[in-house]
C-alpha cells in the first residue's frame, strides 16, 4: 500500500514546495508520512465537514488547496474552526496536506486549469519568477559524458520549457597532479597529467541542486569532481504568477463575460467598463489584484481574478476590463488537478475522490 510520503512525493514533483510564496504554509499539515493511504478526499478548503466526509468515505488523507494552518497556532483547544478541524483529523488519524501557492506558481497548475476552462490558447506565465534557476558546469572525460549527462537529466536538470535533455558541451584540456594518496582515473600519483575533457553545462532548478550534485558524483569517474554551480537571474518561464493567453476569436466584452459565467458556472461577474473586443486574456486564480499592472503590460484586454477591493478596480484605468469572478470560483477546478495527478500515479491503489462538501462561504441573493 502506498504511503503518505509516496503521495507527497508525487504532489511535490508537480508543485515543488520551493515555489511557494514566503508567506505560505504549503505541505503536510498533520499526519505521519509513513501512514498507509487508504483513500484520498480532495477539497479546496479543509473544514470539519470535509473531515467528516473523509471519515464517511473511508479516506484517511485530505488534500486541499488552501492550508488549514496558515497562521501560527499558539494552542490547540478547539476554540475556532481551524483548531476543531485539526483536532478531529488528529483524533481519527486523518492526514491533511495542502498545495497552495506552489501549485499557483507552476505552469500546469491552478492558472493553467482556469485558462483551459476559458478556452485560451498560446499560454504563458504572466509574471515569471527570477532567481530560481542555476547553471551547473562540470568537466568530464569524453568517454563518460553521456552517462554523466543522463544522470543529471534523471535528477531534473536540462529542462528548458518544453525541451528536455538540454546541455552544452565543449572540448578542452584539463591538467592536474595527483597526490600520493590518490587513485586517479587517469595518470600516476606524483606526476603532472594532461587529460582531454569536455566542459558540460546544464540548467537546473536551484531546489534540485542537492539531487543533481549527488547524481554528478555518482556518475562521474573522477575521485574529485570539479564543478561550478552558478545562480542565474534568468526568468523561469515555467514558474511564476498568473497566466496570459488568447481567445480563438475576439469577443465583445458582453459576450466575453457571458463566456466567463458559463465556463465557471458563476451567477455574477463584477467588472469595469471596457468597449474594445477581448482577444488577449490575463488571469490569476484567487486574490490577484497585485498582477493588474502586469496584465496591462502584457497587452491584455481582460484580466480575470478574484477578491478585488473597491479602489483596486481603478487600476484598470480604462485600459482593460477587470473581471472579479470570486476567489472560490476562480480556483474551483483545482481539485481536478489533484485528482488527475494522483489517479495517474497510483492507478487502482486507493480511492481518489473529490469532496461533495461545499466549502465556499459566500452566497448570492438575487
Amino acid at each position: 500500500m502506498p504511503t503518505l510520503a509516496n503521495l507527497m512525493r508525487v504532489l511535490e514533483q508537480a508543485a515543488p514546495l520551493a515555489y511557494q510564496e514566503s508567506y505560505d504554509n504549503a505541505g503536510l499539515q498533520c499526519g505521519n508520512p509513513q501512514l498507509e493511504v487508504k483513500g484520498v478526499l480532495i477539497a479546496l478548503d479543509c473544514t470539519p465537514a470535509v473531515v467528516d466526509e473523509a471519515l464517511a468515505k473511508g479516506c484517511n488523507v485530505v488534500v486541499a488547496h488552501h492550508p488549514l494552518i496558515f497562521k501560527p497556532l499558539k494552542r490547540l483547544t478547539g476554540a475556532n474552526e481551524v483548531e476543531q478541524t485539526l483536532l478531529k483529523a488528529i483524533k481519527h488519524d486523518i492526514a491533511l496536506y495542502a498545495a497552495h501557492t506552489n501549485l499557483d506558481n507552476v505552469r500546469h497548475g491552478v492558472n493553467r486549469k482556469l485558462a483551459d476552462k476559458l478556452g485560451l490558447q498560446n499560454l504563458r506565465i504572466l509574471d515569471p519568477k527570477f532567481g530560481t534557476l542555476g547553471k551547473l558546469v562540470t568537466y568530464v572525460p569524453p568517454t563518460h559524458t553521456d552517462a554523466v549527462l543522463q544522470a543529471l537529466y534523471d535528477a531534473g536538470a536540462g529542462q528548458v520549457g518544453n525541451y528536455s535533455q538540454c546541455s552544452f558541451r565543449m572540448d578542452g584540456t584539463g591538467t592536474y597532479t595527483p597526490s600520493a594518496d590518490t587513485n586517479p582515473f587517469q595518470g600516476t600519483p606524483g606526476q603532472p597529467e594532461t587529460a582531454q575533457e569536455q566542459r558540460v553545462e546544464v540548467l537546473l532548478p536551484l531546489h534540485l541542486q542537492g539531487a543533481a550534485l549527488r547524481a554528478l558524483r555518482q556518475a562521474h569517474p573522477y575521485e574529485e569532481v570539479a564543478y561550478e554551480l552558478i545562480k542565474l537571474e534568468n526568468v523561469h518561464q515555467d514558474v511564476g504568477s498568473g497566466m496570459v493567453g488568447e481567445l480563438p476569436e475576439p469577443l465583445p466584452p458582453q459576450e466575453f463575460r457571458a463566456r466567463l459565467r458559463a465556463a465557471l458556472g458563476v451567477p455574477v461577474v463584477k467588472y469595469t467598463e471596457f468597449a474594445q473586443p477581448i482577444k488577449t486574456v490575463a488571469l490569476c486564480g484567487g486574490a490577484g489584484s497585485f498582477l493588474t499592472g502586469k496584465a496591462r503590460a502584457a497587452g491584455a484586454q481582460a484580466y480575470v481574478t478574484g477578491d478585488l477591493k473597491y479602489h483596486e478596480y481603478f487600476a484598470a484605468e480604462g485600459q482593460l476590463m477587470l473581471c472579479d469572478v470570486g476567489h472560490y470560483e476562480s480556483e474551483q477546478f483545482t481539485s481536478e488537478i489533484f485528482r488527475d495527478l494522483l489517479t495517474s500515479a497510483f492507478t487502482r491503489k486507493f480511492a481518489v475522490l473529490i469532496a461533495e462538501t461545499l466549502t465556499n462561504p459566500v452566497r448570492y441573493d438575487f
